[in-house]
């Protein structure tokens, strides 16, 4: 709220309450929409890491004027386009690493807590009925534009705003809408369905009560759906509606914004489809969440560069464990990996800052590649560098979907075949070395020691 970085302290210790406006589900998410759901996944992660427990609420708008029209040029039902919809974004953020929400929820599953808010808005003087429909009285809470930073005069001059005959203020906006049909609820007021805004002051206290920890959207929320989700939502409980506001930067598309008009919109499964979805999601943290990201061909190919480099070395270390000598890790690299550890926590502290904590992790890489070329290695080494790599991939989520570490029992079946090559053993090597493949598991014997490569079991 205050535009500047403060420290962090939930409302209730070791528990944070997080919301972040989800898609209005109507057609396939632009990497527009996927920069928010990685970066608030990233947020969500390093609050866990920290130790805080995380009640974090996704929504779905699965009724809208959008999904009506598409459902009306298309034949099908709103509810068919919504879940059409709803598959292929919860697919899209698959592939790009983001964990599930806590909770997940629709708007057309609570039209029951948004009527509740909306009866006690009118109740309390701050929303009136017109044939039907209802509207908050912008003019009736003092403090709105206060996220914004713009009085209300200056938000009626710079905002697009119909004339209304309805309305008291060209600024009050709908909490309920009248309509009929198929994609109407029973209300106090008639049948109608929900504004766009009132959906998520509605679901958000339903699942975090009155007063939220963090609030997180993008920068182009801020007005009007943020500020009108404070005034409703303040205005019902007479309590501070989210302690900590965060927004995610614009993404432009070679220094355009994207837009159906240009022609140059860009949606994530096409990303993915091309480079991956490691790669888009190491190109969103390559930049800080605020700043605006300019996405072109070149910096996603670069991206997935950085993947490969990370991939290759952890492939390094697996590849290295086989032929490791037993032993703990020396003293000097747990000191390094401590420090490397030390640089990402105050890179993520520092208002998640994931350009200085890949910073960090390609450090670790450094380290990792000087460990698995080491002829004198031992075995707590490697497996000290991998558990590092594996701690601070759960935050940032690039690995964990490349990482091969083979089980115990084949790693034991390697070592057990480099001790009989060392032996001379050559006929009891070879035969560990089709139980091995039996495993589905191929073994590569190089001067840096086996490596291990996965393959179909024969």
């Amino acid at each position: 709220m205050t535009g500047r970085k403060e420290p962090f302290a939930p409302r209730e210790p070791g528990v944070v309450r997080m919301y972040v406006c989800g898609p209005t589900v109507y057609n396939y998410i632009h990497i527009g929409n996927g920069r928010a759901a990685v970066a608030f996944d990233v947020i969500r992660r390093w609050l866990q890491f920290r130790g805080f427990e995380v009640i974090y609420v996704h929504n779905y708008t699965d009724i809208d004027d959008k999904i009506i029209r598409v459902a009306r040029e298309t034949g099908e039902t709103v509810r068919a386009i919504a879940e059409r919809f709803i598959a292929a974004y919860e697919e899209d953020l698959a592939a790009l690493g983001v964990l599930e929400p806590t909770h997940r929820p629709r708007v057309t599953e609570h039209i029951g807590p948004i009527v509740d808010l909306i009866r006690r808005l009118i109740e309390r003087g701050v929303a009136y009925v017109r044939d039907g429909d209802v509207y908050f009285r912008v003019q009736k809470f003092p403090e709105y534009g206060k996220l914004s930073k713009q009085p209300i005069d200056r938000l009626l001059a710079g905002a697009r705003v119909e004339i209304d005959a309805a309305k008291e203020h060209p600024l009050d906006f709908a909490l309920w809408k009248r309509s009929e049909g198929d994609v109407a609820w029973d209300s106090p007021w008639g049948a109608g369905r929900p504004g766009w805004h009132i959906e998520c002051s509605a679901m958000s206290m339903h699942y975090l009560g009155a007063t939220l920890d963090i609030h997180g959207g993008g920068q182009d929320l801020i007005f009007p759906h943020h500020e009108n989700e404070i005034a409703q939502s303040e205005a019902a409980t007479g309590v501070t509606f989210a302690r900590y506001w965060l927004h995610n930067g614009h993404v432009t598309v070679d220094e355009e914004k994207m837009s159906k008009s240009l022609g140059n919109v860009v949606l994530v499964r096409d990303v993915v489809r091309e480079y991956g979805g490691r790669a888009l999601r190491f190109f969103y943290l390559n930049t800080h969440y605020r700043q605006p990201l300019r996405f072109h061909r070149e910096a996603i190919a670069s991206a997935r560069s950085a993947v490969e480099r990370l991939d290759g070395a952890v492939a390094a270390l697996n590849h290295a464990l086989p032929g490791s000598v037993p032993g703990e890790a020396p003293a000097a690299l747990l000191e390094a990996l401590r420090a490397i550890e030390a640089d990402f926590t105050a890179a993520m502290d520092d208002d998640f800052n994931t350009p200085e904590a890949l910073t960090a992790m390609f450090a670790l890489v450094r380290t990792a590649h000087a460990v698995a070329q080491d002829p004198g290695r031992t075995r707590g080494a490697v497996e000290a560098v991998l558990a590092r790599f594996r701690r601070l991939d759960a935050v940032l989520g690039l690995l964990s979907a490349a990482e091969d570490v083979a089980p115990a029992d084949v790693l034991a079946l390697v070592a057990e075949r480099e001790a009989a090559r060392r032996a001379r053993d050559f006929a009891r090597a070879d035969a560990l070395r089709a139980e091995i493949r039996a495993r589905g598991y191929a073994v590569e014997d190089t001067p840096e020691g086996p490596r291990l490569k996965r393959v179909s079991r024969s």
